[in-house]
């Protein structure tokens, strides 16, 4: 038996020895030359193979539960806890769009009306949801939105809010879809109302054209917004827009619009245009889940973009002339005064929250038009009256100058009658701000309106008509 064991190993021992040989004698085991740029190139795409399919995963993991923990410790704190929706996967929510049922549809009208294949218009409705789905980071919005909004609202403004702003906002029942409607009177509208509610919740704002320019839209869709196509007619667009609102809805995402679809040319509210709020009542009839609209009425001293937003209004158009060197040389001003020791920041900006709105109390059935009227008066109640709509309203009123004493006076009255702010605007600060501008001249008898900038003062004058309306 040991024979025969030692005889069968010998046996194996050759084979294996003929076997090897032959390997060596084939092409496979033979040296390869190569050119080092194409050696580095080769371990360059293993390394990224092995990275995507080894590595990532385990440190996406690893970061996203970092993340979950975050923002439940965040929650916590917020009034109005962000929701899951608001985290979900980017690509996960554009494909969810993608193949509703009623998109899907709305793809292959496409495709018949513009005679084109289903694939092309597929790939169309991709592209608006790319568009418009914001990659929401937390840690971009309160680590890093919430310090510069807080940082620049409060260094250009006085900033002045509403007696029960907060109040108001954790009073609204736990499940609500909460969004705030504000009436759009400057581009620092954004600024203030994210840095004001920073202890409610995390917003998602509807935003314009203005804001697709790249590297800005990378950093505002971080910050959970979402672009909007003003002009924009085609159904598929409009389908692909309204699934997201909707589905944003039905996750109980906190998200901020304006009624106005643009910022106001001549200081009046303009008339609600019905879109947003017509896909939220659509979302509301199908969920059934409530929504709770808190009206924000924003005032200024000054709008930064006055001018520019006075001369569109000249125009007819809005078309907004602003060259990059008139921002340059604004910039430029301010900051000489910076260092002369002469700036004046921008005067006050009050932002006052009313108290919400629930769609459920308009029936099963609610009137997108019915809602907008009813919320754009609810924001012209709260609209706050600041010194220099004030003081803009007087003297064009009056029919000669009037004292300072006399304004004082006029404005404590005007602020006793609508309590509506914490902090009352200084008149001293008012008036020295408005001469530093030339609104208005000095004469024997007090202040007068300067008639050279009666456009302007116009401009800021009816914001004063919200308040007497609301008053009456």
């Amino acid at each position: 038996m040991s024979r025969q064991f030692v005889r069968l190993r010998a046996i194996c021992a050759v084979r294996f020895v003929r076997i090897a040989a032959a390997c060596h004698s084939c092409p496979m085991w033979q040296t390869v030359e190569l050119p080092l740029w194409l050696f580095v190139l080769i371990v360059l795409f293993a390394a990224v193979t092995f990275a995507s399919h080894f590595l990532f995963p385990s440190v996406r993991w690893f970061f996203r539960r970092r993340l979950e923990r975050a923002v439940a410790r965040l929650n916590e704190r917020l009034s109005v806890p962000i929701e899951p929706f608001k985290l979900a996967r980017r690509h996960d929510m554009i494909q969810r769009i993608l193949y509703d049922p009623e998109v899907t549809e709305a793809i292959v009208e496409h495709a018949r009306n513009e005679h084109v294949r289903e694939d092309v218009a597929f790939e169309k409705a991709r592209r608006y949801a790319r568009e418009i789905v914001p990659s929401f980071s937390a840690f971009a919005y309160f680590g890093f939105g919430i310090r510069v909004a807080r940082w620049l609202a409060t260094q250009l403004y006085e900033v002045r809010t509403g007696v029960d702003n907060m109040e108001r906002i954790k009073s609204i029942p736990e499940g609500s879809t909460v969004i705030f409607v504000m009436n759009h009177r400057s581009n620092m509208d954004y600024v203030l109302v994210t840095y004001l509610a920073a202890r409610a919740s995390a917003l998602s704002y509807a935003v314009g054209e203005w804001a697709r320019v790249w590297p800005l839209s990378r950093l505002i869709k971080s910050m959970g917004a979402y672009f909007i196509r003003r002009k924009s007619r085609g159904a598929l667009y409009r389908k692909v827009l309204a699934k997201y609102v909707e589905l944003a809805t039905m996750g109980g995402v906190t998200q901020a619009i304006f009624p106005e679809g643009g910022l106001s040319l001549d200081g009046n509210l303009a008339r609600p245009k019905l879109g947003l709020l017509a896909y939220v009542v659509d979302a509301y009839q199908k969920c059934g889940r409530d929504v709770a609209f808190v009206p924000v009425a924003i005032a200024y001293d000054r709008v930064l973009e006055d001018r520019v937003l006075v001369a569109a209004h000249t125009a007819g158009n809005r078309r907004f002339r602003a060259r990059m060197s008139v921002v340059a040389g604004f910039i430029l001003r301010k900051l000489w005064l910076r260092i002369t020791g002469r700036f004046l920041r921008f005067g006050g900006a009050g932002v006052v929250f009313g108290a919400p709105t629930y769609l459920s109390s308009f029936g099963e059935r609610p009137d997108p038009e019915e809602l907008a009227e009813h919320l754009m008066q609810r924001i012209s109640t709260e609209m706050p009256l600041m010194g220099v709509t004030y003081v803009a309203r007087t003297l064009l009123d009056a029919e000669g100058a009037i004292s300072q004493a006399g304004l004082k006076q006029g404005l404590e009255a005007a602020i006793e009658a609508s309590p509506r702010l914490i902090e009352r605007p200084d008149m001293d600060r008012v008036i020295q701000h408005m001469e530093q501008r030339g609104l208005i001249i000095a004469q024997k008898q007090g202040w007068a309106a300067n008639p050279a900038e009666n456009d302007l003062l116009q401009f800021y004058a009816n914001a004063a008509s919200h308040a007497a309306s609301a008053k009456s």
